[in-house]
């Protein structure tokens, strides 16, 4: 009687080497897809104006009144205050006053316009102004998401992960910062793990630590010995810009010793800052959209001129966090129409914008 078996006979050479040439081929076909992704986005959609030409110059002009009349405050930060004293700033205790028009004037004269973050891969890097567009990764989250524990605090493998994963994404064109929040490692000590996965499982831009100045410092020498020589521009003697990290402000109209050592550091080393108003409107700003936006130009527009004190040329973006509370609860709202046009103010009035050019 015979008997069903699953049992196959062994596959000859040829076969083995027409399965191994099926693998070559696939794996071909993968990279060819990674070659071919494009570092950054070129802008083609037409702008939309929201506003006329009287609404921005209200909104500038509010800011600028800020600046002037109220000031920002420089906290436990000597040396900050020295510098804009030095410039012709009205220090009064911590507070800072400005002329009208200083700020701007500032970031005119030394900030570039546009800038280049280097990859590891020079193929993948950057391009950050004028028309182009850079997606990356979200920033800050405490919390991770799978199927199967649900939510919980980030550890250092989800961050590991989170870095592989937009290395593969060929739709992100840059690999993040702290994509999550890795609470199992010490805080004293997590970011040397967190740039370093960065540079150990990306060739994509990353950005740095800004948690105190120290740290920040770990990430531009991290980030040095991770591009060797080609961290020096020849042309220049310069490091090139390698780096792009997050400082906030600390709304209203404040400057903390943390965020202010961490912004030198990384001026005096050439790296970029994206200097952001973190604002929740009703609370930390006025409840309008004008408001808001004239409170975010204002302390935006002190901190990027800041870092053209520092060292002038040092590349710097105009960065906005805008949301709004619930004046029944208090609880944040997130994507109401609202941050969206605080969003559009704010491309508008950037210094170096068209029609900031237009107006000056």
């Amino acid at each position: 009687m015979s008997s069903i078996t699953d049992e196959r006979p062994a596959a000859s050479p040829a076969e083995r080497r027409s399965l191994r040439s099926g693998r070559d081929a696939k794996r071909a076909a993968r990279a060819a897809r990674a070659a071919v992704s494009v570092p950054y986005i070129k802008r083609a959609i037409p702008r939309f104006e929201v506003l006329t030409e009287d609404g921005l110059e209200t909104i500038e002009r509010n800011a600028d009144s800020i600046l002037a009349e109220i000031g920002i405050e420089f906290r436990e930060d000597p040396e900050a205050l020295a510098l804009w004293q030095a410039a012709g700033a009205d220090v009064q205790g911590v507070r800072v006053r400005f002329e009208r028009g200083m700020c701007r004037e500032l970031i005119r004269k030394h900030a570039p316009r546009e800038f280049e973050q280097v990859a590891r891969n020079p193929a993948r890097s950057v391009h950050i102004g004028g028309d182009c567009t850079v997606f990356a990764p979200a920033y800050g989250s405490p919390f991770i998401h799978n199927l199967d524990e649900g939510r919980r605090y980030a550890r250092l493998e989800d961050f590991q992960n989170f870095v592989k994963l937009a290395y593969l994404a060929n739709s992100l064109h840059h690999s993040g910062g702290t994509i999550c929040e890795p609470v199992d490692l010490p805080v004293n000590k997590r970011h040397l793990d967190m740039v370093y996965a960065h540079v150990k499982y990306s060739d994509k831009p990353f950005m740095g630590s800004v948690t105190a100045p120290e740290r920040a410092a770990d990430s531009v020498e991290l980030a040095k010995l991770a591009f060797g020589p080609e961290a020096v521009d020849p042309a220049s003697g310069k490091l090139r810009t390698m780096l792009v990290s997050l400082i906030n402000v600390n709304s209203p109209l404040v400057y903390d010793s943390t965020m202010l050592g961490a912004l030198k550091v990384y001026a005096r080393a050439n790296q970029a800052t994206i200097v952001t108003p973190f604002i929740l409107s009703g609370a930390m700003s006025p409840v309008t959209v004008a408001g808001t936006a004239a409170q975010t130009l204002a302390e935006a527009m002190a901190g990027m001129a800041f870092a053209q004190l520092v060292n002038p040329g040092c590349p710097v973006v105009f960065g906005s966090f805008a949301s709004s509370i619930s004046m029944q609860s208090g609880a944040p709202t997130f994507g109401t129409p609202e941050p969206a046009l605080v969003l559009y103010a704010m491309a508008a009035l950037a210094p170096g914008s068209r029609w900031a050019t237009r107006s000056s």
